[in-house]
C-alpha cells in the first residue's frame, strides 16, 4: 500500500470489518475511532475517543484527532497527527523516546482514575 495523505471522516454505528484507505471510521455510540495506518502498512488504528484518550474535533467539513498517534506497537512505529483531514507527519522516534512517552500516558492514565 502507498502512504494516506488525507482523511475523509465516515460515522458509523458499528466500525466495519474491511476498513478502506483514507477513511477514518468514527462511531459516537462506542466511543472510538479507526482507520488505517497512514505509512499504508494496512494495520488498523484505534482510537477511543474520551477525555483521556484522543480528542476528534470537528470544524465545518475539516477534523483533527488530538493528541498525535504513535503506533509504536507497529512494525512501522508511525507517528503522525491527523489535522483538518490531513496527515502530519512526525520525525521518528528513538526507542528511548518511545519508552518515555509510553510512561508518561501510562501515569496519565493511572492518575485520571
Amino acid at each position: 500500500m502507498t502512504p494516506i495523505s488525507e482523511y475523509r471522516v465516515t460515522y458509523v454505528d458499528v466500525i466495519p470489518q474491511k476498513l478502506d484507505p483514507g477513511t477514518l471510521y468514527v462511531s459516537l455510540q462506542y466511543g472510538s475511532a479507526m482507520h488505517l495506518c497512514a505509512c499504508g502498512c494496512g494495520r488498523d488504528v484505534i482510537t477511543p475517543l474520551s477525555q483521556r484518550d484522543w480528542k476528534l474535533i470537528v470544524e465545518g467539513d475539516q477534523f483533527s484527532l488530538y493528541p498525535s498517534i504513535g503506533n509504536w506497537s507497529f512494525p512501522c512505529q508511525s507517528h503522525y497527527w491527523i489535522r483538518r483531514n490531513r496527515v502530519v507527519w512526525s520525525r521518528k522516534w528513538s526507542p528511548a523516546e518511545i519508552a518515555v512517552a509510553r510512561a508518561r500516558e501510562s501515569a496519565l492514565r493511572q492518575s485520571r482514575w
